[in-house]
């Protein structure tokens, strides 16, 4: 792989400071050709032949390959396919979606951006949410603390009969793992909602998110007895009539549950429908395992860098998931 993928340069790869934002994206042109560089780093390949060389340039910013004579946009098979916003106002809104510390909701981005529809803002943070799963993510390894937690969340929506907003709160099931670091600290996190503790749906969340042969901290609940025979060391903690309380003996995945139900009632203000609350979780993850990072520019090249390898999330299939959309 590219060293440039591996190790990008601010200045080089990335803008530093908004000052040097705006230099490098003030026009169309300049945002498709960084867009082009981040797909493409070694040079163009053709999507349907992958041929590799320079193609063809035609009007309207088609991509003509000189081989097969295919013809494709840079943006074509991202999450910018088809996009009637201006790549200058999607370059902006990701780099402020990045450079707040605590995220962005739509109404807040549609100011910042001025943008004249609030779906316009809903639906860019969505698109921007499903590119910040990486494909073939490492998964967490060492000793990794497990456990389950209970997210209150307001379900607003306006019946089909009437205008007015109702609102309904819910508590679902999300599966929490973390890092657990020596001597102390946490490490890298992951979440998914689950319909219940079962072992059903525990141990496939443990197969996906852990390395085998780590070792996994989890409560004395049953629904995690079958790790050990799948390859993880168990080590089993059980809470009731313990001379430790619970947050304490499992302190990383109390810790992230604090983090999580204070950002989603303080960034979203708790406002998240039910359907849409894996997107949710996947921004969580993306800011917490780049919570260290100095450099604000390189969270933004890397969430451009997944937008041109992410397939497109037009909007009916975003909203197709919600009950009342």
């Amino acid at each position: 792989m590219d060293n440039q993928i591996l190790m990008p340069k601010g200045g080089d790869d990335y803008p530093t400071n908004w000052n040097q934002f705006s230099e490098w994206f003030h026009t169309e042109e300049s945002c498709l050709a960084y867009l082009e560089r981040l797909r493409w780093p070694q040079g163009y390949v053709c999507p349907r032949c992958k041929n590799q060389s320079d193609p063809y340039r035609s009007s309207r910013g088609r991509l003509i390959c000189p081989a097969c004579r295919f013809q494709s946009t840079t943006t074509a098979g991202t999450i910018f396919d088809k996009t009637r916003t201006p790549l200058r106002v999607w370059f902006a809104g990701a780099w402020y979606v990045t450079n707040q510390k605590h995220g962005a909701n739509a109404l807040g981005l549609q100011r910042v951006l001025g943008l004249g529809s609030y779906q316009t803002a809903w639906t860019m943070l969505h698109r921007f949410r499903q590119a910040m799963v990486r494909p073939g993510r490492e998964r967490l390894h060492g000793l990794v603390e497990v456990d389950e937690t209970y997210l209150s969340i307001t379900d607003r929506y306006a019946p089909p009969a009437t205008k007015k907003k109702k609102s309904s709160t819910n508590k679902t099931l999300v599966a929490i793992a973390i890092e657990m670091l020596e001597p102390r600290g946490f490490g890298r996190v992951r979440l998914q909602r689950i319909a219940d503790d079962s072992a059903i749906c525990v141990v496939p969340f443990v197969q996906d998110s852990i390395e085998p042969g780590s070792i996994v901290r989890t409560d004395g609940s049953a629904a995690y007895r079958s790790i050990k025979e799948l390859g993880y060391e168990h080590q089993r903690t059980v809470m009731l009539g313990a001379d430790q309380p619970a947050h304490v003996s499992m302190a990383g995945v109390h810790r992230v549950a604090a983090l999580l139900q204070r950002w989603i009632l303080g960034t979203h203000h708790g406002a998240v429908q039910p359907s849409h609350l894996d997107a949710y979780l996947d921004e969580f993850v993306f800011r917490f395992n780049r919570r260290s990072s100095n450099f604000r520019g390189l969270l933004f090249y890397r969430l451009m860098q997944q937008s041109v390898h992410t397939q497109p999330y037009p909007y009916r299939d975003i909203v197709k998931t919600s009950t009342h959309a």
